[in-house]
């Protein structure tokens, strides 16, 4: 009998573990993750609706945040994994102390608003926020055209009422968000990136990084099918943008796609020039290492 009791709770213990090791397997294989209501989401909605998330593997849970602060807490906390976001945000976090890597760039597109009875002349004014992605398009689209009088304007629908009103005359305002403000009487004028890269990438914690490598190799492998098939014909992604993001399907034609690309991270020099930006215009003084805040390793270039 007491070989008996002993068989079976050695049966017992071998079956718990085996349930530990498929749960934490799974674990090891299961990523969350938030985006923004916008263009560069489409590879990762895209990869979801195609099931290439699944084909790697990988279960994922995708958030959409319309509040950058949100997203910003969620990651800080290790609710996210990770996230979509700027470089200038990312910049100033990891100055903090903020332990996220940079693992791709992502492609995004940031037309000019334009009010219904602008003029043209040498000044303008333009609204966006402060110390951000669209303070830092705004200056490179625009910088060379116009004397830009900036009014800093954090809320995104807020910036639209008050180019809508002619309170402002322009506005940075990401597609697909400047379509829908398109369809409503608004001129959007699209301007070409003079550089390689957008000021925009996805980012890991640390954390993530360190113990779900295999989930964030399956997670850039999924993202890199969505990007062939992308750049082969869009129109899909379109459909999935308006789908997933709930926009109004009168814009589907209208959005400025970019060109989107395959895994790949920001240059030294691009991130050192986004860095430059942020000191000139905070007067912050920022020490960052690139090979510190930037993981290589998942890039297909």
């Amino acid at each position: 009998m007491r070989k008996k009791k002993i068989f079976l709770s050695l049966l017992m213990l071998i079956f718990s573990l085996i349930i530990l090791v498929g749960t934490a397997g799974a674990a090891e294989m299961s990523l969350e993750i938030g985006i923004m209501p916008a263009v560069d989401s489409a590879p990762i909605l895209l990869a979801r609706e195609k099931g290439y998330f699944a084909e790697e593997g990988l279960e994922i849970k995708i958030d959409v945040y319309t509040n950058a602060v949100n997203r910003q807490t969620a990651l800080q906390t290790n609710a996210l994994d990770g996230a979509m976001t700027d470089l200038i945000a990312f910049v100033n976090n990891v100055n903090n102390g903020f332990p996220v890597k940079i693992t791709t760039s992502t492609d995004g597109s940031f037309p000019i608003l334009v009010s219904k009875d602008f003029e043209e002349k040498e000044e303008v004014n333009i609204g966006m926020m402060e110390v951000s992605v669209s303070n830092f398009l705004s200056e490179q689209f625009l910088g060379d055209k116009y004397k830009l009088n900036k009014t800093f304007i954090p809320a995104i629908p807020a910036r639209l009422e008050m180019v809508k009103s002619g309170q402002l005359e322009m506005a940075v305002i990401p597609e697909p968000l400047a379509s829908t403000a398109e369809l409503q009487g608004l001129e959007k004028r699209v301007y070409k990136n003079e550089y390689d890269f957008m000021p925009e990438a996805m980012i890991f914690t640390e954390k993530a990084l360190a113990e779900k490598d295999a989930a964030v190799k399956a997670f850039h492998n999924a993202y890199n099918k969505a990007v062939r098939e992308i750049q082969q014909d869009d129109s899909e992604a379109r459909e999935v943008l308006i789908k997933s993001l709930g926009l109004p399907e009168k814009i589907k034609n209208l959005i400025a796609m970019p060109k989107y690309h395959l895994t790949r991270v920001p240059t030294e020099e691009y991130l050192n020039r986004v860095i430059s930006w942020i000191e000139k215009t905070d007067g912050s003084q920022i020490d960052i290492d690139y090979n510190q805040v930037v993981e290589g390793k998942y890039s297909s270039q």
